[in-house]
């Protein structure tokens, strides 16, 4: 038998950032830590870093990368907002329950 993860709704947010896209250029990615453990966010930032390095916003595999980096922040309890730039239709997209500004 395996295990199911039960994510409780009602849970609160144990850290909160926002990941900024920096444009054309590497390193493309910053993430602004707005509070939390650092150790914890450390460890997140590493698994996020893995799968953002080398990705500008508009490379197709952007999209499917950023699921999965709010899928872990979902189940870390983080709080992640994405600020993509002014140019982009989705320059500010909020996950784990937040809402946005």
């Amino acid at each position: 038998m395996t295990a199911v993860e039960q994510h409780d709704p009602d849970a609160r947010p144990v850290a909160h950032v926002t990941i900024t896209y920096l444009g054309p250029v590497a390193p493309h990615w910053e993430m602004r830590v707005h509070y939390g453990d650092q150790k914890m966010l450390d460890d997140f930032w590493t698994r996020v870093n893995a799968r953002l390095l080398l990705l500008p916003k508009h490379d197709p595999q952007f999209r499917r990368n950023r699921e999965r980096v709010n899928r872990d922040a979902e189940r870390e309890l983080i709080v992640c907002d994405w600020d993509l730039g002014d140019d982009d239709s989705e320059s500010t997209v909020t996950h784990a329950g937040h809402h946005s500004r």
